[in-house]
């Protein structure tokens, strides 16, 4: 009896191997995979990315796919975590109706209609305030603003109650923003084009605007929520994104670029205590990132938002990055700052205490970027983070993070306390967001200048690695699907 069954043991075993020799045989007749291809691309590229790969070239091989699916598919669900599209906390960033509620001085100019708010537009002082009353502003065209503001007064533009002055844009951008020191809060901006292709912009601030504002906006349904880019020469420094929320309520079918924050040039941005989340790209190269600052621009920081990239799909097709200093590159021809290109995508700039969560790419990227720093920062469920194309190069500082840090291209990666984890053993549950500390990590010393943690609460001289010190002064709202 011992020998039949060790018998049939071996036949069984004999034959699975054989299937799986005869699949690879198959696979490599049918769409050209080796096993050497295999190797060469697991030396450039991670699990989740081979994976894909693999399924990619697997597409229209109806019989490997039904053969191999199953197993790709359970060795997907362990490199990303599958989501359940449940609603996920806030954590007190994005637009917040307790900013609202703080004390602003009385409306200047109070508007009931689209006619009268692009006639107060227009006619904008310094100082003035524009503020709309409750209703839907419907809009088939782009608007133009008029004069300027100063730094001591600025030109704002707000609505009377949160929520209550909803701004509907039917065309491919909607605040055309090209003078200085305007102030957009309180606001409603939604894309409602039939077709994703036509909603490219809610904000497209551009040439001289400098000092320009956008604090406390709920902004949805745009390929590029807010793009600055300079034009003719001028580039709009030194802008504040503050307390906003980006977001889609749908898979974006377009072929252009999907990037909530697209910084193309402009330097010393301020981007901070925003909630940025679903940002994912249906058609072309089906590539998309939550936020990013290239273009030859500089010193821009990102601190203290929240990326969340898919809430609902992590696996779904494509690929989605989290915060990156140089994004996809940029044509040298006439939109890179001063031709510097060449030299850097992004120089001097900042990402500390930032959670990013659900990404099937990195979620943190520095691509032909110099002098940057990642500090502080919390990777939940990402691949991890990448530096790449020489001249890069990164210093990391007490990151805690899903996945690994990859420096290619012969770039330059300097860690220093940085934390790998598997962070369903260290909060309590990481994928929605509830992230008291299961097993706290040791302290480590804080980054100089870094004196707040994601919540704003201060850091003391020993900290945990990642945004987080307590939860603190952190708001649990829910972001809804």
């Amino acid at each position: 009896m011992t020998k039949i069954l060790s018998r049939r043991l071996w036949l069984s075993v004999t034959a699975l191997i054989g299937t799986f020799v005869s699949v690879i045989v198959a696979a490599y007749f049918f769409t050209g995979i080796t096993p050497k291809m295999l190797m060469d691309q697991g030396s450039i590229r991670r699990s989740a990315e081979l994976i894909r790969y693999t399924m990619l070239r697997l597409q229209g091989h109806d019989k490997l796919e039904f053969l191999l699916l199953p197993a790709l598919h359970m060795a997907q669900r362990y490199y990303e975590r599958p989501t359940d599209g449940q609603p996920l906390p806030t954590l007190g960033k994005g637009q917040q109706l307790k900013i609202a509620k703080t004390f602003q001085p009385a409306a200047d100019v109070v508007v009931y209609t689209v006619e009268d708010f692009q006639l107060a537009l227009k006619n904008a002082k310094p100082g003035q305030i524009i503020e709309l009353a409750q209703g839907t502003y419907r809009l088939n065209q782009s608007i133009r603003i008029g004069g300027h503001g100063s730094i001591a007064s600025p030109i704002t533009v707000r609505a009377g109650k949160i929520g209550s002055a909803i701004i509907e844009f039917n065309t491919t951008e909607g605040f055309l923003v090209d003078q200085p020191n305007w102030v957009f809060q309180d606001l409603t901006v939604r894309g409602v084009c039939k077709a994703d292709d036509d909603c490219e912009h809610a904000f497209h601030i551009v040439g001289k605007a400098e000092n320009i504002t956008l604090r406390n906006n709920l902004i949805e349904d745009f390929n590029a929520h807010i793009k600055v880019n300079g034009y003719n020469g001028d580039w709009p420094d030194h802008g504040i994104l503050l307390f906003n929320t980006l977001t889609n309520t749908h898979t974006r079918s377009t072929t252009r670029s999907v990037t909530p924050f697209d910084l193309v040039g402009a330097s010393y941005w301020k981007v901070s205590d925003n909630l940025i989340s679903n940002f994912v790209k249906g058609d072309g190269n089906k590539v998309s990132f939550g936020m990013f600052m290239k273009g030859a621009s500089q010193g821009g920081r990102f601190e203290r938002n929240l990326v969340i990239c898919s809430p609902n799909d992590i696996s779904g097709p494509g690929v989605r990055v989290g915060i990156s200093f140089g994004g996809g590159g940029t044509n040298p021809t006439g939109l890179c700052r001063e031709d510097n290109c060449k030299y850097f995508e992004h120089s001097n700039g900042l990402a500390a205490n930032n959670i990013i969560i659900h990404c099937n790419d990195s979620g943190l990227d520095v691509n032909h970027s110099t002098k940057i720093t990642l500090a502080h920062n919390t990777l939940i469920n990402t691949s991890g983070i990448d530096v790449r194309i020489n001249p890069a190069e990164a210093q990391l500082y007490g990151n805690l993070y899903e996945g690994n840090v990859r420096a290619r291209d012969g770039t330059i990666a300097v860690l220093k306390m940085d934390q790998p984890m598997r962070a369903t053993a260290v909060f309590e549950d990481a994928d929605h967001l509830q992230l008291n500390w299961r097993n706290i990590p040791e302290n480590i010393l804080s980054l100089r200048g870094l004196s707040e943690d994601f919540c704003g609460q201060p850091r003391s001289d020993g900290t945990p690695p990642g945004a987080l010190n307590n939860l603190q002064g952190c708001s649990f709202e829910h972001l809804q699907k």
